[in-house]
């Protein structure tokens, strides 16, 4: 192992999470660590990975962005044909992570995963850039493609024919929620002895537990 890489290391100093000071509500929780992420002015601050796994259990994570949340879970927009979108229909399981290095934090939530309305789906690419959504139409994403000249090409098609137009949401575009059973919040520490509070829910209840370090 490389000792220049070995090195590296962080000490956490800055916060602590302590059972008395957490909420007794897992969303009342995140909301709070929500704002002072987006007050500390964090960029992407709504940047998440998310872990799917496919059929055979082959695990794959990229990074997502955060849409919209509330007691019912977490929303993001993606392909539905992508790797994501084909492991989801397979195992419709999923794991969210936020990391917000410059408050020392992380957020894990497991849950289940499903598509949202697709009256939400259409309320929320219409609200989108214009060459977003051109781009949804354009790219056969998690495909293999012959070379960048493809999406060039599918760009200049697809802005000539909605010149003008309105631009459509395709039928394989959308957003996904993810219905959380468990929600675990990690606060660095010093010397790694960080704090991880775990709240798993128990029929329509959240229970909390200290995991160690």
């Amino acid at each position: 192992m490389s000792n220049s890489i070995a090195d590296i290391r962080k000490d956490y100093r800055m916060k602590s999470l302590m059972e008395l000071d957490a909420a007794i509500d897992p969303f009342a929780q995140f909301g709070h660590w929500w704002l002072e992420a987006v007050e500390s002015k964090i960029d992407e601050v709504n940047a998440m990975t998310l872990a799917t796994a496919s059929a055979d259990g082959f695990p794959s994570a990229r990074i997502v962005l955060l849409k919209g949340y509330d007691r019912n879970g977490f929303v993001f927009f993606t392909n539905y044909n992508s790797q994501k979108g084909q492991d989801i229909a397979a195992n419709p399981k999923a794991c969210l992570l936020f990391f917000w290095k410059e408050l020392e934090r992380q957020v894990r939530i497991d849950g289940s995963i499903e598509k949202i309305s697709a009256k939400d789906s259409e309320e929320y690419f219409q609200s989108r850039p214009v060459g977003s959504r051109i781009g949804a139409w354009c790219s056969p994403q998690s495909s293999v493609i012959p070379d960048r000249s493809l999406l060039d090409k599918n760009v200049e098609f697809y802005s000539n024919k909605f010149n003008a137009q309105e631009v459509p949401r395709p039928d394989h575009w959308g957003g996904y929620i993810v219905k959380p059973t468990a929600i675990e919040f990690w606060q660095g520490r010093s010397s790694r002895l960080h704090d991880r509070l775990r709240y798993s829910k128990i029929a329509d209840n959240w229970k909390i537990e200290r995991l160690a370090p």
